[in-house]
């Protein structure tokens, strides 16, 4: 009896460590899931790439426009001496102006041959052309423009003397015609007074001086032009030879794809058109040609 009542106490102090031992035991843990969605560390979380810079942005952080322009074709631009200093001016040049200001930048000029000014631009020489430049299809193809700002009558330019005999381009047959080498221009020459001979010269003031020393019968310019050097050379005349006009006008040239750029533009020639300024600065040009 004694026995058993031993046997029994061992067996129950047996089962109280055992009840303690499973109390006292720590949580296990449950391990990782290694396939769950971590970040690795390895492989940093991804960032989004910085936005490139336009070209709006480079031009304010330049803090100047440089612009593209063919000084020989006023009233639009052209070289004229103001307070003793050679200045380049014109109602072009004063809308380049109103557009830096509008910018918030300063205006620098790049005076160069006309048919010179899209591969300029397309360098990365300038940042804009001005230069009464028509939008055809042809230069759309390498460059962006803006609005129309300004739109010319295309006309005929003849020596005073000779303007009764010349009233249609027939008479023009077997005549020697002027253009600007690139313009608008020397395209009409070609097709539409057949006939004749073109003279092709880079300068407007080349063209004018070839009329007036008899080495070509005519000019095709544009209206303004012509207004401003028959208004100071009394031997020249406009001619009231018809030509068939476009609609394409003036406007500002971009390089592609700176649609920041053309946006900015248009709203500065808005202000413009809507303040009639436009034709303000036209005006004030054409008295300054010499």
């Amino acid at each position: 009896m004694k026995r058993k009542q031993i046997i029994l106490s061992v067996l129950l102090m047996f089962c109280v460590a055992l009840i303690a031992s499973a109390c006292g035991a720590k949580e296990v843990q449950k391990p990782a899931d290694n396939n769950a969605a971590q970040p690795s560390a390895q492989e940093p979380a991804k960032q989004e790439p910085a936005a490139k810079p336009t070209k709006l942005d480079e031009i304010k952080k330049a803090g100047k426009i440089v612009l593209g322009t063919s000084a020989d074709y006023p009233p639009y631009e052209f070289h004229k001496t103001v307070n003793g200093k050679d200045e380049i001016v014109g109602f072009d040049i004063e809308l380049a102006k109103e557009f830096a200001k509008d910018l918030g930048v300063k205006l620098e000029i790049k005076d160069m041959k006309f048919d010179g000014l899209l591969p300029a631009l397309q360098a990365g020489n300038i940042d804009v052309i001005i230069a009464g430049m028509t939008p055809d299809e042809e230069r759309k193809k390498a460059v962006d423009f803006s609005k129309i700002y300004y739109t010319a009558v295309q006309t005929v330019v003849v020596r005073a003397e000779d303007n009764d005999k010349l009233k249609t381009t027939d008479d023009l047959k077997g005549k020697k015609v002027g253009a600007q080498k690139g313009s608008v221009q020397e395209d009409i020459v070609a097709e539409q007074i057949s006939g004749s001979t073109a003279k092709i010269l880079p300068k407007i003031p080349d063209l004018f001086m070839e009329l007036k020393s008899k080495k070509v019968d005519a000019l095709v310019v544009e209206e303004p032009v012509a207004a401003a050097y028959v208004s100071k050379h009394k031997d020249l005349a406009i001619s009231s030879i018809p030509l068939k006009q476009d609609e394409g006008g003036s406007a500002i040239a971009f390089a592609k794809n700176n649609p920041e750029l053309v946006e900015a533009a248009n709203k500065t020639i808005d202000r413009l058109l809507k303040d009639k300024l436009i034709e303000k600065f036209v005006a004030e040009a054409n008295d300054m040609v010499e």
